[in-house]
């Protein structure tokens, strides 16, 4: 290794080192005082340290490198186990902090800076959000966190079990490829869900409505609805409703946009009118009416095995009938198949058409299809499970969308 490279990547040690320091002397300031706890030096050296005794490894032999870190480690241990019983505040994260910017230090000096660096940057993000990460695991309940594990163990030991190549006779169904989807949206579901949970009773309804439409729009709508049967005002949960059927549309132009970004110019356009159009009636309305507090939407945990197992079977039928139906009669059968599942769920239509090799604009019309026939169908449900003059002030919204929506994709 040259003496320039050298240099290089004792500097990106000696800087990892000060990031963890610069995080560590913030977060153990004295409260009273605001100085900062010494720190930024420590950490410096540790990531210093790590990077000196990796390079130098490479000539005296990875024992000296073995050495080098036991050494550390103990010391630092020591000090910060001395730290502690001064401080009475007994926690190993300052010390596994040091431990691991020794560590980082190292890689960087000897393997690879990009993956050296980018796990620094994940770790001080990880320390400095200690009191929001214990304020969201305290909102866990039991079987939240149950089905987190068991879905994530599903995932992750599953996975590299599955096929990567199509399983059924016309080529279409990829099981490893329709799990990864799978756990793609339950992950996005769940931010939502954690959204909804972590809000608090302040926030208001649309708030909430946004952040349900994350984990599925067709839920938030129905659980709004049902909150019409009581005395919340009529107005502002159509604006609600409205806020998560916005979000349903940049959800599905995400989704679609990473899977064949040749879809975006044929389906942002109408889908950028559609979500103005709901947001401006929701901004309208929300402003004539007052807010109540944060009521609960009832919205289950989304990391749930039999949910996910659902959806994967639900993405497996759509992918393998829509596929048959664009094989055996073309776009036709393509689009009775969109307006069937448009009925309950968009996010399976999406995922199905978006994989196809064909016409993107008759791809994007098949997806713009599903899309209004949700929203539509959304309206029935509305209507038919809360009073009607929320039915029927969440339908013309809806309907002024779908119109908007098709004129300008008309237009384009």
């Amino acid at each position: 290794m040259d003496t320039q490279n050298l240099l290089l990547r004792l500097g990106v040690s000696l800087a990892i080192g000060i990031l963890f320091g610069i995080e560590r002397g913030w977060t153990l300031r004295a409260p009273e005082t605001q100085d900062r706890a010494s720190g930024v030096r420590s950490f410096a050296l540790a990531g210093l340290i790590g990077g000196a005794s990796a390079a130098l490894g490479l000539t005296l032999g990875m024992v000296f490198s073995a050495v080098a870190f036991l050494g550390f480690a103990s010391v630092f241990a020591a000090f910060q186990w001395r730290e502690s019983q001064n401080s009475l505040d007994f926690s190993a994260t300052t010390a596994l902090a040091g431990i691991l910017a020794f560590l980082l230090g190292a890689m960087a000096a000897t393997g690879d800076i990009q993956v050296a660096v980018s796990a620094a940057i994940v770790s001080v993000a990880l320390l400095s959000l200690r009191q929001v990460l214990h304020l969201w695991v305290a909102t866990l309940t039991q079987i939240e966190v149950r089905d987190g594990l068991i879905l994530l163990a599903m995932a992750f030991l599953l996975l590299p079990l599955l096929s990567d190549k199509p399983v059924d006779p016309w080529g279409l169904l990829n099981l490893r490829e329709i799990w990864i989807l799978t756990t793609l949206i339950a992950g996005v579901s769940f931010l939502g869900y954690v959204a909804v949970r972590s809000l608090g009773p302040r926030w208001g309804i649309l708030i909430t409505a946004a952040a349900g439409g994350l984990a599925s729009s067709t839920a938030t709508t129905l659980s709004l609805a049902r909150l019409a049967q009581g005395a919340a005002p009529a107005r502002l949960l159509v604006a609600g409703m409205l806020v998560a059927a916005s979000v349903m549309l940049a959800r599905v132009v995400v989704i679609a946009g990473v899977l064949q970004p040749s879809l975006l110019p044929f389906l942002l356009p109408p889908m950028a009118a559609g979500f103005a159009t709901y947001l401006g009636v929701a901004a309208w309305l929300a402003r004539t009416t007052t807010a109540p507090a944060r009521p609960d939407l009832g919205i289950r945990s989304p990391l749930d095995v039999l949910g996910a197992l659902r959806m994967a079977a639900l993405l497996t039928f759509i992918i393998l009938i829509s596929g048959l139906a664009h094989r055996y009669f073309g776009s036709a059968g393509l689009y009775v198949v969109a307006a069937i599942s448009g009925l309950a769920d968009v996010d399976a239509i999406t995922i199905s058409t978006a994989r196809m090799t064909s016409d993107p604009q008759n791809l994007a019309q098949v997806i713009l299809l599903a899309v209004a026939v949700n929203s539509a169908s959304k309206a029935v449900l509305a209507s038919s499970i809360g009073r009607k003059v929320v039915g029927f002030g969440f339908l013309w919204p809806s309907l002024a969308g779908i119109a908007v929506g098709a004129g300008v994709f008309w237009l384009v």
